[in-house]
């Protein structure tokens, strides 16, 4: 039992033999029971269980191998060139796991959040797609990386040229690439989505497609608007999809001839006409100003739907009431008139 061979007792290969072995037995009895417990019908009933089971399938046996034999190495004396050797290829057998572990992680992430935001966002799944392969992208290369720097190459200079590279291309397409966000921003952030109706500048229209470098709206007119995603970012967003209610505010002006008596009782005449009205919440109504050509009367209302055709329909139906009631009692809308004073007094100097 204490006879040496390379260097170690049969004791001390046993023992290694043990670590290495127990460790690839704790690797597969744990990946096993996770598959089993959360793997088949069970799967999509916990998100816990579903971030296990990605994992799980995402761990590589034979990327374990090299790892437990270093292990179980340890407990052996070994030739320092034989040692660095198994130090290394457990690196890079543990990079390789590790991106697979975080590529699964990005990828889990996201497509949770597709599978969530799909039905109300259809448009998103291309915008995730696209981040879900940058983002797998990076992992692998900071692997490839480092896998590099553990073989004794000299990666400074290679990131350095990268860097300088990725510069000059990221100033090249600095416009592409800021859309690009821009439509993360757009997604994650969700001031409008597909369906809204909204203006931005003079640009106004109903949402048809969030892409990843344009957002296509169409237009009142029937054509379809692309506006850069960089540019939705930047501005001021009217989103009329995302009201609960229309403030609505408008004049009449009524002639100076009025009299008082009546002047009194339009508030209350003009508040009667929108109360009759389905769907409207009156605010006020008020004798607001002495105008040029008018006494005016202003009026404000709620109409309790984001609607345009219903705002319309309904202050269509206000007007018409007004004018009805007017009419009825004698009231005389305003409009703009001059009156022309002329004196007939005798010139100086003139006899009359």
């Amino acid at each position: 039992m204490n006879a040496l061979l390379y260097g170690n007792t049969l004791v001390a290969y046993l023992t290694s033999l043990a670590i290495a072995g127990g460790v690839l037995l704790i690797a597969v009895v744990a990946r096993s029971v996770i598959l089993h417990r959360f793997g088949g019908e069970r799967a999509g009933q916990s998100p816990f269980g579903d971030f296990g089971l990605r994992l799980a399938r995402r761990t590589k046996l034979l990327l374990l191998v090299l790892p437990a034999v270093y292990l179980g190495a340890r407990a052996l004396t070994l030739a320092p060139e034989l040692a660095g050797l198994l130090d290394r290829l457990a690196t890079l057998s543990l990079i390789a796991q590790g991106a697979l572990w975080g590529s699964g992680v990005i990828d889990f992430w996201l497509r949770r959040y597709e599978r969530t935001r799909a039905e109300v966002e259809p448009h998103a799944v291309t915008t995730i797609n696209a981040f879900r392969l940058a983002l797998i992208s990076g992992i692998w290369g900071v692997a490839v990386l480092s896998a590099f720097a553990n073989l004794g190459f000299n990666i400074t200079a290679l990131i350095t040229g990268l860097g300088i590279g990725g510069v000059a291309v990221a100033l090249a397409l600095q416009n592409i690439l800021g859309d690009i966000f821009a439509s993360l921003s757009i997604v994650l952030d969700k001031p409008f989505v597909v369906g809204d109706f909204i203006i931005v500048g003079e640009t106004l229209g109903s949402v048809e497609h969030i892409g990843l470098k344009t957002t296509r709206l169409r237009a009142l007119s029937g054509e379809q608007i692309a506006v850069p995603n960089g540019d939705l970012v930047k501005s001021r967003i009217r989103n009329f999809k995302r009201m609960w209610e229309r403030r609505v505010v408008f004049k009449v002006g009524v002639v100076y001839q009025t009299p008082a008596a009546v002047l009194e009782r339009i508030p209350s005449m003009i508040r009667e006409i929108i109360e009759g009205i389905e769907e409207t919440r009156v605010d006020r109504v008020h004798f607001m100003n002495f105008a040029d050509s008018s006494l005016e009367f202003e009026s404000v209302y709620y109409v309790l739907s984001p609607d345009y055709l219903t705002y319309a329909n309904i202050q269509h139906a206000v007007n018409l009431g007004i004018v009805r009631a007017f009419e009825k009692e004698g009231i005389e809308f305003a409009y703009p008139t001059r009156t022309l004073y002329v004196s007939n007094a005798a010139q100086p100097g003139k006899e009359g």
